[in-house]
């Protein structure tokens, strides 16, 4: 598995500046100045105190070295990395204050994020061997979008799209709209350009074959039953992509790859995935 890329900075910089706000608000952090000398340098192991996946560990370098160009992080693992409990992620250095007052932010993000890449990877081995790929959805925290995507990359899986803006979703409520899932697609399929995927949810396998020959490239099955999504994919399969998506859980997940589906979509691992628990230790 290769390697994914963090997300340019444009798309988390500010969120960690307001992260930090949010910590330090209009006075700093009162703890260190108090108890803390201003020259007073320090060490520190950021360790995973439980095993998982590792993902968000260049944040934490930005977090210390944006407090303080003195601090130095140097880390042990890469994002995407399987670490077991109580192993070093990196060792950080500089002066004390810089390191305290970032400490919660560079945990919270770091935690928050390796947590959902604990949750993605456990998925991604739970189907192995079958056609599907783990794929997220837009069940993300307000403004971590990008990094939440990120993770579920870090985790082994694929991000489904970023944003309305990125790809045709036809989802039940357009469906009632427009006056039925064919004449939705036509609409869709005659509007938009030709590099933009049109995907349309169904809710009943009797509208599956109106979905195809509408022109639909993704066909999202939503709440379906094991037996009919077999059903959908003797029927569907080699003619358009099939997504199954609602309601699977860790213990129905491997019957619903089993189908057949090329894709899962999953919006728990990102909006309910815990967060894996890090610390930094100082020495």
């Amino acid at each position: 598995m290769s390697r994914p890329e963090l997300p340019p900075a444009s798309a988390w910089e500010p969120l960690v500046e307001v992260a930090l706000a949010e910590d330090l608000g209009r006075a700093g952090d009162l703890t260190s100045q108090l108890v803390v000398g201003p020259h007073v340098r320090a060490s520190a192991r950021l360790v995973a105190r439980r095993a998982g996946v590792v993902a968000g560990l260049p944040l934490v370098g930005f977090v210390l070295r944006r407090l303080d160009r003195a601090a130095e992080f140097r880390p042990r693992v890469e994002d995407g990395d399987r670490v077991e409990a109580g192993a070093l992620l990196a060792e950080v250095a500089g002066p004390a204050r810089a390191l305290l007052a970032g400490e919660r932010t560079a945990l919270n993000l770091l935690g928050r994020l390796s947590g959902i890449a604990t949750a993605t990877r456990a998925q991604v081995e739970a189907v192995a061997g079958t056609r599907a790929v783990i794929v997220d959805t837009r069940k993300t925290t307000p403004g971590l979008r990008a990094l939440e995507k990120y993770a579920v990359r870090c985790g082994g899986g694929r991000n489904h799209r970023f944003g309305l803006d990125d790809a045709v979703l036809i989802k039940d409520n357009h469906v009632a709209v427009a006056g039925g899932v064919g004449e939705a697609v036509r609409r869709a399929r005659a509007g938009c350009g030709h590099l933009v995927k049109v995907e349309v949810e169904i809710t009943r396998l009797d509208q599956l074959e109106e979905a195809i020959e509408a022109g639909a490239d993704v066909v999202l099955l939503d709440n379906f039953p094991i037996g009919e999504l077999y059903r959908a994919v003797g029927q569907g399969r080699g003619r358009v992509l099939l997504e199954a998506s609602g309601g699977i859980t860790p213990r129905s997940l491997r019957a619903v790859a089993e189908s057949g589906v090329d894709l899962i979509s999953l919006g728990w691992i990102t909006h309910s995935a815990p967060a894996l628990d890090v610390a930094l230790d100082f020495d």
